[in-house]
């Protein structure tokens, strides 16, 4: 007696099909979710910069809004541009301050993480990687135990920089807390925070700039050292040109970063002395969750993007390049 064994035969592809189907349900519904959330608070930030919102208050039925939180339309940003109030004031120096850390830490950056990148793309293979990773490693500390390392060397008492001073016969500063001193028009606290930031920040351009250095093709170089061009000359007309798509990079990627400085400056000053190192972030970080101004902080966000966005296409297109080698 023959027992026939009926087998399921899967039409071919039909499991694979599935599996696809599978995955994209698996991959559409999060990002449903994740887009829906993002355009939601999106939409919630952009709503409250036409309110004097506070959490703290009960508004209207719809969102808590309307009521103790009235509608002023486009009073909050009247009030950033014209208005006399403490808040006003602070943000006016908040955004001078945010400019003036920004356009510092960019060319400073530029000037150390260039010729330090140039210079180690020089030097053996060996010692390149060694290189590469001590200057590195501060972009991979946590900003708050930099912060807390820059204050320790920065301690009108202890600190090493002041004893430093002291050796050599100087006069020591209170680097953090003077609010009167100051070079070249900044505030000394503001100096010493950019100094800080720049040390935790800097390794991350320098491996870009190096990977982007290694990949001018040699015989650029061979036919500029033929052409009786110095090494100067070779770095300034031949291998910066070449490298401009990296700069564009590292431009927007600095810029981006410095107009969102936040936790060094929070720990190492909070703002101070007298706001000398009060930045936007952590002036919208102090409204909406110390003085619950919602509205103001949210109004203060949408000015913020609307900056770097300006300086971002700016950027984009002074050092965008329409050529490649």
């Amino acid at each position: 007696m023959r027992i026939k064994l009926k087998q399921n035969v899967t039409p071919k592809g039909g499991g694979l099909a599935a599996a696809k189907g599978r995955f994209v349900l698996w991959v559409t519904v999060p990002l449903l979710l994740y887009v829906s959330l993002s355009i939601f608070v999106l939409g919630w930030a952009l709503l409250l910069t036409f309110f004097e919102y506070s959490p703290v208050r009960r508004g209207g039925l719809f969102l808590g809004l309307g009521g103790s939180n009235p509608f002023v339309g486009l009073g909050n940003f009247v009030e950033m541009v014209k208005g006399t109030s403490v808040q006003a004031r602070i943000f006016r120096v908040s955004l001078k301050n945010t400019l003036i850390f920004a356009f510092a830490v960019l060319p400073l950056n530029l000037a150390i993480t260039l010729p330090l990148a140039w210079l180690l793309e020089s030097i053996g293979q060996r010692f390149k990687t060694m290189f590469r990773t001590i200057y590195f490693m501060p972009v991979l500390t946590s900003s708050v135990g930099v912060a807390l390392i820059w204050m320790s060397l920065y301690h009108p008492q202890s600190g090493w920089i002041n004893q430093i001073i002291r050796f050599f016969g100087g006069t020591p500063k209170a680097w953090l807390s003077d609010p009167t001193a100051g070079f070249m028009g900044v505030s000394v606290s503001m100096w010493a925070v950019i100094f800080a930031y720049l040390w935790q920040d800097y390794g991350f351009n320098v491996v870009i700039f190096i990977a982007a250095l290694q990949g001018v093709p040699k015989m650029l170089r061979e036919a500029a050292i033929i052409d009786g061009a110095n090494r100067w000359q070779s770095f300034s007309k031949i291998m910066i040109p070449l490298i401009r798509p990296a700069l564009l990079f590292v431009c927007v990627m600095t810029m981006l970063s410095s107009f969102q400085v936040f936790d060094i400056i929070q720990v190492m000053t909070d703002g101070g002395p007298s706001y000398n190192t009060q930045v936007l972030v952590l002036d919208i970080y102090k409204n909406a969750f110390r003085y619950h101004r919602m509205g103001w902080a949210a109004a203060q966000s949408l000015v913020l993007v609307l900056i770097v966005m300006s300086i971002t296409i700016f950027q984009m297109r002074v050092l965008r390049t329409k050529w490649e080698y």
